[in-house]
């Protein structure tokens, strides 16, 4: 089992530890609820140093990533700009959703899942053959996420004086470098919040400094409800190999302009796109009383109509919510229902939650 940087800091601090991705990660420490609830209203840091970080540089590093990526790259105009995509296959299946950040014509950096690290790296080696790159993985750096609407109130007295300035007027999807530090104001929560990739010596001394202003650590299992709440998406979860980006809500993030530009995966998206039998990939809210959960079967009218894909209890609208997948078009004023719950469902357009308020759209 790998251990991050901060291991020892997450045993100090009683996090429960629990295996994920091959990582030994702290799942909570102590209350799930109030973690989750501290990023909403106020702000927590997670250890994300799992994540794995990889540098593409060389004069082909955009044209290499436009062909890539199902977003396009060339979208971002000025350099510190960052874009969220997913890696497909040629089938138009999702190796991999990840961050791409451009920092230059000739460097950009990515950050995939750690469970798909291994698999990425063997791909994009195996497409980069033709362009004029190099590609490295870095394994000496952590990654540490602070989220929250104070998250920049509170980190920034306990980062460089240096970096003041810059960091408070660094928009959102937007990232820096300051010496060996790489700091994005990003995240995986719904709130505001910012990235931090540095070197692996330096991070337990960070996590103090931020433990000692009151910034709490948050484990993966908050994580997951924020991100939920959030209407993002999990690897693994509501998308993988077998599942196209227009199947899952993610067909936002496919780049079809230019149509000169040919991406891995194109011709199977058009193709798919084509046929106009998508399946719909939307939000389920519960009125009752029961928790959804993964897996679950979702019954329109008393027939098998999809599956959740993600459910949990929302601890701010307190209420459980899902993501689900539905082969059919669903018309307004079906009865919704999942298999063991008698609960009428309302079926919604995530996100549920954004900034702390109730953010999603009756369908």
């Amino acid at each position: 089992m790998l251990r991050t940087p901060l291991y020892q800091e997450h045993l100090a601090h009683n996090g429960k530890m629990a295996p994920f991705a091959g990582w030994d990660m702290p799942l909570h420490y102590g209350s799930q609820l109030e973690e989750h609830q501290r990023v909403r209203r106020d702000v927590g840091m997670f250890d994300v140093s799992h994540m794995v970080v990889i540098d593409i540089t060389g004069a082909d590093t955009i044209p290499f990533l436009q062909f890539l990526l199902a977003n396009d790259i060339a979208r971002l105009s000025k350099p510190g700009k960052v874009l969220y995509s997913c890696m497909l296959q040629q089938q138009g299946g999702i190796l991999d959703d990840l961050i791409v950040y451009r920092m230059s014509d000739t460097w950009c950096r990515l950050v995939v899942n750690a469970a798909t690290a291994d698999k990425d790296m063997a791909w994009i080696q195996m497409q980069a053959a033709p362009f004029v790159i190099a590609i490295k993985r870095l394994d000496n750096v952590a990654m540490l996420a602070v989220q929250g609407p104070n998250a920049q109130a509170a980190i920034l007295p306990q980062l460089p004086i240096e970096l003041w300035k810059t960091i408070t007027k660094l928009p959102s999807f937007s990232a820096m470098v300051h010496n060996d530090w790489f700091i994005s104001r990003t995240g995986y929560t719904g709130e505001d919040g910012f990235e931090l990739i540095i070197p692996s010596e330096i991070a337990p001394d960070l996590w103090q400094k931020f433990l000692s202003v009151g910034i709490k650590p948050c484990g993966l299992g908050a994580r997951d409800t924020l991100r939920l709440e959030a209407g993002m998406n999990l690897y693994g979860t509501d998308m993988d190999e077998t599942t196209t980006p227009l199947e899952c809500g993610l067909g936002w993030t496919v780049a079809m302009r230019p149509k000169t530009r040919n991406f891995i995966g194109r011709a199977a998206l058009e193709i798919q796109k084509n046929q106009n039998n998508l399946p719909s990939f939307v939000g389920l809210i519960s009125e009752g009383r029961g928790v959804l959960r993964n897996h679950q079967s979702v019954l329109v009218n008393g027939q098998t109509a999809g599956i959740i894909t993600s459910g949990s209890f929302s601890p701010t609208l307190k209420k459980a919510i899902a993501f689900a997948r539905l082969k059919i078009k669903i018309e307004p004023g079906v009865s919704i229902e999942v298999t063991g719950q008698r609960s009428s469902l309302q079926m919604v357009k995530p996100p549920f939650v954004r900034n702390g308020q109730p953010a999603f759209t009756y369908l």
